[in-house]
């Protein structure tokens, strides 16, 4: 039995999953472990920062455990921040990135000495008043937008020709206008790249790591001095959901930007990566109970907990985020059978609630489960709150001698919880206005 399974049939035995609870996240954490030794393996220079992209896994526990194995944090709002910090994750580990800072949020991060990537020339004159005010220990870079193409899911794309993100480098006069900045402002010592995400071919990533290499090479052979001395390389590392098979590797990653930009690990430059998804998307499965059992119109469908409210990417773009789907039985052991074509459906009220369309599965019946593999990432931060239907729990999970271990990383929501968060005390208001 494969310590998947055998997670199921615990999280069935245990109730973690049953009538009371039919939907929960479940996190291998023996898995979590050997993905990152295999990040740290990969690139072990000494002045490699590895910081974990919180929006892809924004839970305190998984930030905690993170930070034991020497991974960061990438921020991107005062909300990832704040888990950070309360994660335990040290300031000179966190790195705060996002197209819309205000300026309390600068002004909170250089406080702190956490790292600040500027998107743009407006966010550094705020910097320029900032750095003015008060001294920081806070490095400080602008991120840059190699404008070098898009990959299979436009939407993550992030290095497009007019992308929302950095300084489009390739613009008439931004390449002069980012030299300058540097020139300008001593305490500029970094430059950020994030290329892209799900989607995107690493030799496309690096080449945009390339490109902001060169830049760097250029502005330090500008100023006369090493002033450039940290590379933010982002993350976006795809993810295989066909199989279980981790491809493409961390270990092939470094190769593949020690082979297209040579100069990245001599020693000179820093380097910081924001991978998320690689790091977590094979460590999680969703875990769903299925309901009722029906046929329309000849297609088996089955009704189950796990729809667009934890699979919203799947349901809305199911081209670009297909899952794998494992069916198990009510007791939680693999499910036996001939596999015929089953649509598996969610609870949403609206026709297109469905995680999987004639996908061939041993016959599923009311009590039975689904497991949906690698969603580790980002499938336990996108909840969609249609239907108000509660957030599921999130446990981790440890195997030992045939018996599974399960802690609490996020409590189901209860619906004291969801009457309150949607405005219970104030419920006169509206009625109160003449």
């Amino acid at each position: 039995m494969t310590t998947r399974d055998l997670a199921v049939r615990e999280a069935v035995a245990q109730g973690v999953v049953g009538p009371r609870d039919p939907l929960a996240g479940l996190l291998d954490v023996a898995h979590i472990r050997r993905t990152t030794t295999a990040l740290h393996t990969a690139f072990p220079g000494p002045g490699t920062l590895h910081t974990f992209a919180v929006k892809a896994a924004p839970l305190i526990p998984v930030l905690h455990l993170l930070a034991g194995a020497r991974i960061g944090c990438e921020v991107a709002s005062p909300g990832e921040l704040a888990l950070a910090r309360r994660a335990g994750v040290p300031p000179d580990r966190i790195v705060l990135d996002s197209p819309a800072k205000t300026t309390d949020e600068l002004r909170e991060a250089l406080a702190h000495g956490i790292a600040v990537n500027a998107d743009n020339g407006q966010e550094l004159a705020r910097l320029d008043r900032l750095t003015g005010e008060a001294p920081t220990a806070s490095p400080i870079g602008i991120r840059v937008n190699p404008q070098i193409g898009t990959g299979s899911i436009a939407a993550l794309s992030t290095a497009t020709e007019t992308s929302k993100f950095g300084v489009a480098l390739r613009d008439e006069g931004a390449r002069e206008w980012l030299v300058r900045a540097f020139v300008e402002r001593p305490w500029l010592t970094r430059l950020h790249a994030h290329v892209g995400s799900q989607g995107c071919p690493p030799p496309l990533m690096a080449e945009g790591v390339r490109a902001v290499y060169e830049l760097a090479e250029e502005i330090n052979r500008t100023v006369g001095r090493r002033q450039v001395r940290t590379l933010d390389i982002g993350g976006g590392l795809p993810v295989n959901f066909a199989s279980d098979e981790v491809t493409p590797t961390f270990e092939e990653y470094a190769r593949l930007l020690a082979a297209t930009v040579p100069g990245l690990f001599d020693g000179r430059y820093g380097v910081v990566t924001e991978f998320g998804r690689s790091l977590l998307a094979k460590s999680g499965m969703v875990l769903a109970r299925v309901e009722y059992t029906k046929s329309a119109g000849g297609r088996r469908i089955a009704v189950t907990h796990a729809g667009a409210q934890v699979a919203t990417r799947t349901v809305f773009a199911p081209e670009s985020w297909p899952l794998r789907v494992l069916a198990y039985d009510a007791q939680g052991r693999p499910k036996r059978g001939v596999p015929v074509p089953q649509t598996v459906a969610g609870p949403c009220c609206f026709a297109g609630d469905l995680i999987a369309v004639d996908r061939p599965l041993p016959p599923l019946e009311p009590g039975d489960h689904v497991a949906l593999l690698d969603t580790g990432a980002y499938y336990f931060s996108n909840h969609f709150a249609y239907n108000s239907l509660p957030r599921p729990g999130v446990y981790g999970y440890a195997s030992t001698e045939g018996h599974t271990r399960f802690v609490t990383v996020r409590a189901p929501q209860s619906l004291d919880e969801l009457v309150a968060e949607s405005g219970a005390d104030h419920a006169t208001g509206l009625s109160a206005l003449r």
